[in-house]
C-alpha cells in the first residue's frame, strides 16, 4: 500500500469530495476537529492522538500513521510514547487474531451457535 502513498499529491483528490459531496465534508471536517480540538475534551490531545495512531497501526491506514504520529509529537509526545501506543495496536491485533482463532475452532466443531449469526 505505501507504494500509492504520496504524502504532497494524494490530497489533490480531495477536489473529488469538495466537487462531489461538499456538505459530507464539511460535516467530516467539523466532527474530526471536534474529536481533535485542542482544549474543551476530557483526554489531552496528546493521549487522543496517541489514541490515533494506535488505531492507524492497527488499521493499517498509512495516512493516519503519517498524520497522527506527527500530530502526537506536536502535542508533546515522546518517541517512548509512540513506542508504547505502537506495541498497545501490536497487541490489541494479535489478540483478535487469538480471539478469532478460537472462533474458527469453534466452526471447525461445528458448533451450530456459531453459525446463527
Amino acid at each position: 500500500m505505501s507504494d500509492y502513498f504520496d504524502r504532497t499529491e494524494d490530497k489533490k483528490y480531495t477536489r473529488v469530495y469538495k466537487a462531489e459531496t461538499p456538505d459530507i465534508l464539511a460535516a467530516f471536517n467539523a466532527f474530526d476537529s471536534a474529536v481533535f480540538a485542542a482544549e474543551g475534551r476530557e483526554i489531552p490531545l496528546k493521549y487522543r492522538e496517541l489514541i490515533a495512531l494506535a488505531v492507524g497501526i492497527t488499521t493499517q491506514c498509512v495516512y493516519c500513521i503519517d498524520a497522527h504520529s506527527q500530530n502526537a509529537v506536536k502535542a508533546g509526545a515522546s518517541e517512548g510514547e509512540l513506542a508504547e501506543a505502537a506495541w498497545v495496536a501490536t497487541a490489541i491485533r494479535a489478540g483478535g487474531g487469538y480471539a478469532h482463532g478460537r472462533l474458527a475452532f469453534k466452526l471447525a466443531a461445528g458448533d451450530p451457535a456459531a453459525h446463527s449469526h
